[in-house]
């Protein structure tokens, strides 16, 4: 019900999700004849693996988080989550108020031994043709060098678990690859993620700056919320200035269609859907103003984590892995 767009972007792109996926049974969350009005419109009333959960109030936009928790108790963000929690669903997608979903997800879900604060995590196109991981992408602003640490122990686990990759390079966003570079917080936090690559515990490659996030230098770029979600605004303005370039001219358009398979890389829609990392359930976040095609890909990205059981690895790694404390943190 959420996002800009909410059922008229949210229905269609499952409807044509289903089509490309045989074994997944989609939950409907929200006001019942909205949806059901909404399905029709799309031939999709009926459908054998659709089922409708009827939830009576909606986060808007808008709301404050503190109406989110405490006001609207059957919010279709809430009933889904809570759905998460129950074990009647293996992950759920929302393109709603990203702070109210971050609040609510930790409210119903709670986090992980060892995370104090869950972070949103996704995915960049990189020139090796693969992706790099990034976090955070907005949830935690103002964060200290245990924050940031356990950011890069769950970047590192969500990187292996989908990629196959046993031992994925972290790198730190800094402003410049200089270990005397940056402030004290990334300072510090350069500190210890050195102290686990010392030990074997993650494979730390150093400080990165800003381009490395799309020369592929390293698998997992962290960084706090702040700079994150400047960073991933930034990149989506520049990806629709590229594109709106291409169809200035007549002859713009016709190198814009030439160019069109290494254009897609360009297009952001891709790379929707992000992960709430940290918290004992799977919860993805399309973009709030996400169109059929990238809120679709948002639900590829969930269904992929449940697939390849992306919870299971996070939560015997990061109880493997996380110090249990900032003071552990510190000594390590």
């Amino acid at each position: 019900m959420g996002g800009d767009h909410g059922p008229s972007v949210t229905i269609p792109a499952a409807i044509s999700f289903l089509k490309k996926q045989a074994d997944v049974h989609l939950i409907l969350v929200g006001l019942e004849d909205t949806i059901r009005a909404e399905l029709r419109k799309h031939h999709g009333e009926g459908h054998s693996r659709i089922t409708i959960k009827n939830a009576t109030e909606v986060v808007t936009m808008d709301d404050p988080i503190e109406i989110a928790l405490r006001k609207k108790k059957d919010s279709s963000m809430r009933v889904a989550v809570e759905l998460v929690k129950d074990g009647s669903a293996n992950a759920s997608v929302s393109a709603g108020n990203t702070g109210a979903l971050m609040a609510v997800s930790r409210y119903v879900l709670k986090t992980m031994a060892g995370v104090d604060r869950p972070a949103i995590c996704s995915v960049m196109p990189n020139q090796k043709g693969g992706p790099t991981y990034m976090l955070d992408l907005g949830a935690n602003v103002d964060c200290e060098p245990h924050h940031l640490h356990q950011f890069a122990i769950m970047g590192s686990v969500l990187c292996s678990a989908m990629e196959g990759n046993p031992r994925p390079t972290i790198g730190l966003l800094n402003v410049g690859t200089e270990e005397i570079k940056g402030n004290d917080v990334v300072k510090a936090t350069g500190l210890l993620l050195k102290a686990d690559h010392e030990r074997g515990k993650l494979n730390f490659h150093g400080n990165v700056e800003g381009n490395d996030i799309f020369k592929g230098t390293v698998d997992v770029v962290v960084c706090d919320g702040f700079v994150g979600n400047v960073t991933l605004k930034a990149i989506e303005g520049l990806s629709r200035f590229v594109k709106s370039v291409f169809t200035e001219t007549v002859l713009s358009m016709a190198g814009a269609l030439l160019a069109r398979k290494s254009l897609k890389k360009l297009n952001p829609e891709r790379y929707n859907g992000a992960s709430l990392l940290g918290l004992k359930g799977l919860v993805f976040k399309s973009h709030g103003g996400a169109n059929a095609y990238a809120f679709e890909w948002a639900l590829q990205r969930a269904y992929q984590a449940a697939k390849y059981d992306v919870q299971e690895q996070l939560s015997a790694l990061i109880a493997e892995l996380m110090p249990t404390s900032p003071g552990q943190a510190s000594q390590a």
